[in-house]
């Protein structure tokens, strides 16, 4: 039995968990399986369940069976703060893992500090995420990384000196993304020629695919989500623009080529993960999706099943389940191996992992162009907060 302490008058403390005889291990798993990133939330679903379900098979964590908690956060990061303060309060969750995106992922890491609830993002990219405080991980790389490593690429691979980025201005993620990508490609000696602002929900990008063609860049970068990428990648192909698109992880969903179809050919795209890895690990869980789910996982899917079995090990590591021994547990991971990599905590709660760089070829078939290491990269100067975007986060 996990003793209870109280502060106050007779207010217990958030942070720990009465545990009765034989309590399962509550994880809270919150993540959009509605809305405009749907796609992304079923994916790490799919992976979540894969990990709990293995998991339970092979004994539980701890000696603990798991109960796994599931709530749509509806693409809306208003509705995540609701449901993390109940999965925290009602549920009382012993670990939460999610969102997958960055601005849903900033609103539930305020609740889950307050709360004192360990929470782990699998792919949330802002590194304003884990700065909210020491509850809050990150089991996936951060956008300075993210966007170091394609502006070198693009410098390196693809010989560009000269820029375009599109962005939606209205998106954390496509914000802050956009802003690495062209400091360090600035550092690296590019310019960026041309920068233009698209909306989410548009049809039509041919005024700004128009100014980008008018200055020639050698590549055009689109910071942003499969939705708007598949369709600017039509769109330019239909207007002659030949130069290669790059893309963020908000580009790797199976939406993006039915979206995009043949125009996405010769493009690229940064990823946690690469289901073409022969790695015996990275294959076996290729073909357990496959089989369960009729399809091959992306990398949202690998990233939450990574994320759900490091919370695992650490609550079995923790021989407890107060949460302060859950995150305490979380801190000292150190070379978790993951189908995504290895998996190394740093002092301020994110991982240590390389990047993946992936070609999109004929028919949509994608392969390995290139692997960016921590190493690859001189640190960053230390990041500004990004300005709260112009419009609204994207929602349903």
């Amino acid at each position: 039995m996990v003793a209870s302490s109280f502060l106050g008058c007779g207010r217990q403390r958030s942070d720990v968990v009465v545990k009765p005889a034989d309590e399962k291990l509550r994880i809270g798993a919150f993540m959009s399986l509605t809305g405009d990133t749907a796609q992304y939330g079923i994916s790490a679903l799919n992976g979540i369940r894969m990990a709990v379900e293995e998991a339970n098979a092979g004994g539980g964590a701890g000696g603990h069976r798991i109960e796994l908690i599931t709530r749509d956060t509806r693409s809306d990061p208003g509705e995540t703060e609701v449901i993390v303060r109940r999965l925290a309060e009602e549920s009382r969750v012993h670990a939460l893992v999610g969102e997958v995106v960055s601005s849903r992922s900033l609103a539930a890491a305020r609740v889950a500090q307050e709360e004192r609830v360990p929470m782990l993002t699998p792919s949330a990219t802002s590194p304003e995420v884990t700065a909210q405080g020491d509850y809050v991980f990150r089991s996936c790389y951060t956008d300075p990384f993210q966007g170091a490593a394609l502006a070198r690429f693009a410098t390196r691979s693809l010989g560009a000196r000269r820029a375009a980025l599109l962005l939606d201005p209205a998106q954390r993620y496509s914000v802050e993304l956009a802003r690495f990508i062209r400091e360090a490609f600035e550092r690296q000696g590019g310019e960026v020629v041309s920068e233009q602002d698209y909306r989410e929900g548009a049809a039509d990008f041919s005024a700004q695919l128009s100014e980008v063609a008018a200055v020639h860049p050698e590549v055009i970068f689109i910071p942003g989500y499969y939705l708007e990428a598949g369709q600017l990648a039509r769109q330019a192909k239909e207007l002659g623009i030949s130069v290669p698109l790059v893309g963020g992880d908000g580009w790797d969903s199976p939406r993006l080529y039915e979206i995009g179809g043949q125009a996405l050919a010769g493009d690229f795209f940064s990823s946690h993960f690469s289901a073409e890895d022969p790695d015996p690990q990275v294959q076996r869980f290729v073909a357990d999706y496959r089989r369960l789910f009729g399809s091959t996982p992306d990398s949202f899917a690998a990233t939450a099943y990574d994320a759900t079995r490091i919370v695992l090990d650490a609550a079995a590591r923790a021989h407890s389940l107060d949460r302060a021994a859950i995150r305490d547990a979380l801190a000292q991971t150190r070379d978790f191996p993951g189908v995504t990599g290895n998996v190394t905590f740093n002092a301020d709660r994110n991982a240590v992992k390389s990047i993946v760089i992936i070609r999109i070829g004929d028919n949509g078939k994608q392969s390995v162009e290139a692997h960016v290491t921590p190493e690859d990269i001189p640190p960053p100067p230390t990041p500004t907060p990004t300005p709260t975007p112009k419009k609204r986060w994207r929602r349903s």
